[in-house]
This record gives structure tokens, sequence and C-alpha cells, in this order.
């Protein structure tokens, strides 16, 4: 890890202030208890990465964030904004402020990728069409793909297409990221090029939260680890802590399961 990385998670470690705050929270599929009483803070301006085994609620914890799913108890407090079993389900606008890049890319398949990336802008920030164009056309050429402006989804490879639906979130300028998964639907060799936007993104100071496995991409890029299993967070703590002397036996046999896989 570079000696700039290093000075920005620890600046943002020690100044950060809450973006995202979960308070008790509850969260039931039917009969199945999915979130167990989550108690959780999310500081602005750093990378956050939620890991452990599969099922036990990280995707889930991230979907509550931005109001796909519904609390059954509990708050989640989000730039100011608390969301509760009672509230009204969040606006438009501010859903605008939180992108999400799914484990699918879920790109507009009858569009090309510059419509993919301006329909939003357009519609639902109001953008000219020529500031949106002009917009998309910036983060493409920061990813490499500037000139697949023209192509459908269906022309690009997986890791193309993930690139494009980073940049799709991106285009509507979110104060929060949210990644789920977003490496998980990639062949192997197209993990890197994904990775290394995310990667590129962190030293934006954006504040992000990633659920993921690539835990050699966890510790190069998050200021702490959320490690969750059955639904509940087990701990949270500094990256370098995590992995160098993680608090919990849980953490530990999966950190030995996953790096030694």
């Amino acid at each position: 890890m570079s000696a700039a990385l290093q000075h920005h998670e620890r600046a943002a470690l020690e100044t950060a202030s809450p973006i995202i705050q979960f308070e008790s929270v509850e969260k039931y599929y039917g009969i199945h208890h999915i979130l167990r009483n989550i108690d959780l803070t999310i500081p602005a301006g750093e990378v956050t990465v939620i890991c452990g085994p599969s099922g036990s609620g990280k995707s889930t914890l991230l979907r509550c964030i931005n109001g796909l799913e519904r609390v059954q108890a509990g708050s989640i407090t989000v730039m100011g904004h608390t969301l509760t079993t009672t509230t009204a389900m969040p606006s438009q606008a501010f859903r605008a402020e939180i992108g999400f890049v799914f484990q699918k890319f879920s790109l507009y398949p009858h569009m090309t990728v510059m419509q993919n990336l301006t329909f939003a802008p357009r519609k639902v920030r109001r953008l000219p069409a020529a500031e949106a164009t002009q917009r998309a056309r910036e983060l493409l050429g920061r990813v490499g793909l500037l000139d697949k402006a023209n192509s459908h989804p269906g022309e690009l490879s997986g890791g193309q297409q993930q690139r494009v639906a980073i940049v799709r979130a991106l285009a509507m300028r979110p104060r929060i990221m949210l990644f789920d998964e977003p490496t998980s639907a990639l062949d192997p060799e197209m993990i890197r090029e994904v990775l290394d936007v995310i990667r590129d993104l962190a030293l934006t100071g954006m504040t992000m939260v990633v659920v993921t496995h690539e835990m050699g991409f966890a510790r190069e890029v998050a200021g702490r680890i959320v490690f969750m299993e059955s639904g509940e967070v087990v701990e949270t703590t500094r990256t370098a802590d995590f992995f160098g002397r993680s608090a919990s036996d849980r953490a530990q046999r999966f950190l030995d399961k996953v790096l030694h896989h």
C-alpha cells in the first residue's frame, strides 16, 4: 500500500463523521431472521468493506441503506435521513445520492453505453443532454472505455459491462457508493480491471461500502472492516487490526479459509 493511501486512510479514520448509522436494526424475510440487532456506524469519506460467510446478511444490510429493503425494527440514518419501519419509502432524490453497483450489471440491453449513462442524469437530475454526455465521456475515459460509447452491453465483456455499471452510478454524482459483490459474476481474468476502477475511486475520498470476498483488495483499500455472520455484526475494526490480530475467532477462521483457498 502506498504511503499516500495509508495517510489518506489514517486521516479519514481520525476525522470522519458518520454518514450512515444503524441502530438496533432487525430484518426478517417471513420467519427468517436476516439481520439481528445491527448497530453500525459508517464514516463519511472512507471505504468500509463488509465481509463474512455467504448468507450472513451482508447484501441485505447494503440494500437497507438506500431503502430497497425496509427494516422491521430499529432505524437507519443516512445523510441525515432516518429510515424506520414506519417512514415512507425514500424519495427518488434521496436515492439519487446513493450509487448502487450490483452483482449483475443491470444495464439496459437495448440502449448504447452512452444512452445507459445519460438516461438517469437527464431524467432524475434534469441535466441538459450536452452536460450529461460530457460527464459520461469524462467518466468513460477514466475507466478506459471511451471507445465503447456507442456499443451495446451485449457487445462488451463482463468486466467492461461492470465498469460501465460503475460509471453509470458515478454519472449521478452520488455522495455514497454501494457495491454488492461487484466481481462475483466475473471470470477471474476480468476481476482485476473492475477492482482497479474501485481502487482509483477510493483515492478520491468518496464514501464507499463494499461487500466482497476479495480480501486482498479489502486489505489494500478499506479503512475498516465489518465482519458479519448469521445476521450479526461480529466485529468492526481497522483494516490493519483485522488482518493482523482479528479480535474474534470466527473472523480468524473466515480469513484462514478465504486467504488460503
